[in-house]
């Protein structure tokens, strides 16, 4: 994508998140138990890279929808893709929307209900959903969706044709307008509660690969190559 699509859309003068920087705008800035939030590019990096499926937020005639879909990231913009017939991709071309990317890490449970949470990393981006138009653009993007969960594995495969390509649409959201939002940790209690016979604590969870299930119809000599098993999510 040139630069010009890129930046349509990222309000104007803002500098890239860093550690020192504040939110960059008041929407994204955490209001509710503000200690958790995060403005740094790291920490959104490291969730968006780390969970592909993620929701788009939009709006089609004054109606609110989210659509889960799987989402990549590459530098300072995240990828998502559908079919070039769907409504969704077709309504929000040029349009503003919110893409949100959680991980639940655990059930955290406390001596009162009021006090039960979840451990967890997401992250929240508003910006102008921005189609990719280039046909060899939007293969490359695809090529880098392929190998980033499964390196190596991009030259391996039938090559894309013309109907294929044409039949899928490939938007990005630029990373400006984001945050982060993370809990660890065991159960806050009401300090008089401690001295309560309740079990309180975390129960952890963990999003795992289990072993690749052959397709039936592979062919007999084929066998479960190394970039499926490099795959990692988490």
């Amino acid at each position: 994508m040139g630069s010009n699509a890129a930046a349509e859309g990222r309000p104007r003068g803002r500098k890239r998140l860093t550690n020192q920087t504040p939110p960059p705008s008041d929407r994204t800035r955490v209001k509710r138990l503000h200690e958790r939030g995060r403005y740094d590019r790291a920490t959104i990096d490291a969730i968006l890279d780390a969970m592909p499926v993620c929701h788009i937020g939009y709006s089609i005639n004054g109606l609110p929808y989210a659509t889960p879909t799987l989402q990549w990231r590459e530098g300072d913009h995240v990828y998502w893709h559908g079919s070039s017939a769907s409504g969704m991709l077709r309504a929000i071309d040029g349009a503003l929307v919110c893409l949100t990317v959680t991980i639940l890490d655990g059930f955290v449970v406390a001596r009162s209900a009021f006090h039960h949470s979840l451990n967890y990393r997401s992250v929240m981006l508003f910006g102008r959903a921005e189609k990719v138009r280039d046909d060899a653009a939007k293969l490359q993007h695809l090529e880098r969706l392929i190998e980033g969960l499964f390196p190596g594995r991009w030259q391996t495969l039938r090559p894309v044709n013309a109907k294929e390509l044409k039949a899928t649409a490939v938007f990005a959201l630029p990373i400006d307008e984001a945050s982060a939002k993370v809990r660890t940790g065991g159960p806050k209690d009401d300090e008089a509660d401690y001295a309560l016979p309740i079990w309180a604590g975390v129960v952890p969870v963990r999003l795992q690969l289990l072993p690749p299930e052959d397709d039936p119809r592979n062919l007999p000599d084929v066998s479960v190559p190394a970039d499926v098993g490099a795959l990692k999510i988490g």
